[in-house]
């Protein structure tokens, strides 16, 4: 991604931030981004939302809402067997989808927490990229020796296609990891079900 920070408007040098960072710990993304970049393509044009893992999601959302993006209130909040989360939005960049256990009992079970303490809430959890046949996408990752925890959720078909590959473990916990995501009927939400199922995915043994 193309951009110079003396000159670049701030949600563009936000985005080259981020998406360097997550490029630099995921080589399932690195080996997306230079295939991309081969045929001038580049990685940005591609992705449909980037993840953000928080402790506090109305603070990240103060903090993208200054670059100009907007809560999804058509969307709502997002609500989990362990988790919530919020989406925004601004026309021309991907959506991010902010994240946080929830307080007490009820976040306990979840990935979140731990996640935050190791890498904290300046980075992105996983970018997901969109895809037009998301099963030849995931055999054509698995050629090049990109592996994938579960099987794809959604049915063929389905508004909504997703899969997480293998999370890049630093330290002897999961980091980042590449989502595939296909969609249909113009279908632009994220269906709970489905996100829980796709969490739970990326869980270590």
């Amino acid at each position: 991604m193309k951009t110079d920070p003396e000159t670049s408007a701030p949600v563009d040098v936000f985005f080259k931030q981020y998406i360097d960072r997550f490029l630099s710990g995921n080589s399932a993304g690195r080996l997306m981004a230079d295939s991309l970049h081969q045929s001038g393509v580049g990685l940005a044009p591609v992705l449909d939302h980037c993840t953000i893992r928080t402790r506090d999601v109305e603070k990240i959302a103060c903090e993208v809402q200054k670059l100009g993006f907007e809560y999804d209130r058509s969307i709502g909040v997002l609500n989990f067997d362990s988790w919530w989360a919020k989406v925004y939005r601004r026309p021309g960049y991907p959506a991010l989808f902010i994240d946080q256990a929830f307080d007490g009992e009820r976040g306990k079970g979840s990935l979140i927490p731990d996640w935050v303490e190791q890498h904290g809430d300046q980075c992105f959890h996983h970018v997901a990229v969109l895809v037009e046949d998301i099963e030849w996408a995931v055999d054509s990752l698995q050629s090049k020796n990109i592996q994938f925890p579960s099987k794809i959720i959604g049915e063929p078909g389905a508004d909504l296609r997703q899969i997480f590959t293998h999370p890049e473990i630093v330290n002897g916990k999961a980091f980042t990891v590449l989502e595939l995501i296909e969609r249909h009927n113009g279908y632009q939400g994220f269906l709970p079900p489905q996100a829980d199922g796709l969490m739970e995915s990326s869980r270590l043994p």
